[in-house]
């Protein structure tokens, strides 16, 4: 269950197909930390539709759950369950128990009749027939504290969601729109980031995690993505809390090399002179900077600014321009990108860079 490998793994994409798909089937998603687990509710929520309701196991006590409530008329007691579930609405949701691994046993029992196939409920409340119910935890070789009882492993079907490479991750970055284009630069530069423990000949990677280490910075998915955010936010703020922050998320060696793209960064004109003046805006002449421009135009450009963008460009190298191409055919605006006339033009041109 520890060893990555294409056919006992599934990625995001196909956790959440497979969730939304098979509404009976109760699955336990795990991995490593910071992969994006918890990220599949609102990919399934979003699918079907369906309200998504999270559950943080480990911080649930039995009360936060369901609690007998006294029926006078009868002379017995019934358990409600709590509101956030949504059970009582009769309607279906997409419910999540994360973590479910580390919570408490008597929790985790409590939660188990919402595991059953027949019949699910919550307390003496069943749930709609088109609810799903899935779990998240970590693999154990995490060293996290996740452990599982033979009948709840009986009762669910057991996944391994893997980390997304550093193609897939920049892909998702860059389709966010939202990600700083020098954590993306960084990422593509430096892909070895985004590999696994479970990988072979990773035991000496000091940038991801390691069980060995379990209190150290990292980079992961989310890690990379809580940098971004820092850096997007750096002028409010010196250079020395900037460092200090990222050493904090990623880990000192991570946040130096991130420092240095901030820096090539800082250097390029703004988005608008290069869109105002494609012909005159300065280009780059560091591969670090030439590279933050490359991906910061995959998630920047538009439909009115990708003529611009694709003239200015034109003016770097031809490695460059490449990289921009296969980057953009790859993206979400690739239909942008094949709609014009000049990029379909260079495309022509260019087969042998491709």
């Amino acid at each position: 269950m520890s060893t990555i490998s294409f056919g006992n793994t599934v990625n995001h994409k196909q956790a959440a197909t497979f969730i939304a798909n098979n509404p009976r089937t109760r699955v336990l998603l795990r991995g490593e930390p910071g992969i994006g687990k918890s990220a599949v509710l609102k990919t399934v929520a979003d699918m079907l539709g369906l309200p998504a309701i999270y559950i943080d196991v480990p911080n649930m006590d039995l009360g936060d759950i369901a609690m007998p409530v006294v029926d006078h008329a009868t002379g017995t007691t019934k358990y409600y369950p709590n509101s956030r579930f949504q059970l009582h609405l009769g309607k279906p949701v997409v419910i999540m128990l994360d973590e479910f691994s580390k919570g408490a046993d008597p929790v985790k029992n409590m939660l188990h009749p919402l595991l059953e196939i027949n019949n699910p409920r919550l307390g003496d409340v069943s749930s709609h027939p088109d609810t799903v119910v899935f779990l998240t935890g970590n693999l154990t070789t995490d060293g996290v504290g996740d452990s599982l009882k033979a009948h709840t492993i009986q009762r669910v079907c057991v996944m391994t969601q893997r980390k997304d490479n550093a193609d897939e991750w920049v892909q998702w970055a860059q389709n966010t729109g939202r990600i700083a284009p020098e954590v993306t630069a960084w990422v593509s530069r430096f892909p070895h980031c985004m590999a696994s423990y479970t990988d072979a000949g990773q035991a000496d990677n000091h940038l991801i995690y390691q069980p060995k280490f379990p209190q150290r910075s990292c980079v992961s998915p989310r890690s990379a993505e809580q940098a971004s955010n820092i850096i997007n936010n750096r002028h409010l703020f010196d250079s020395d809390t900037l460092i200090a922050a990222l050493i904090g998320t990623v880990g000192d060696a991570a946040a130096r090399e991130m420092q240095a793209f901030v820096a090539f960064s800082d250097q390029l004109p703004e988005w608008s002179e290069i869109i105002g003046n494609p012909r005159t805006a300065a280009i780059p002449t560091s591969p670090g900077a030439c590279a933050i421009t490359v991906h910061g135009g995959v998630a920047r450009v538009t439909k009115e600014t990708f003529a611009p963008f694709m003239e200015y460009m034109g003016r770097f190298d031809a490695e460059w321009q490449a990289a921009f191409a296969i980057n953009i055919a790859k993206s979400a605006k690739q239909a942008i990108a094949f709609s014009n006339r000049a990029f379909a033009d260079w495309v022509a041109k260019n087969q042998d860079l491709l």
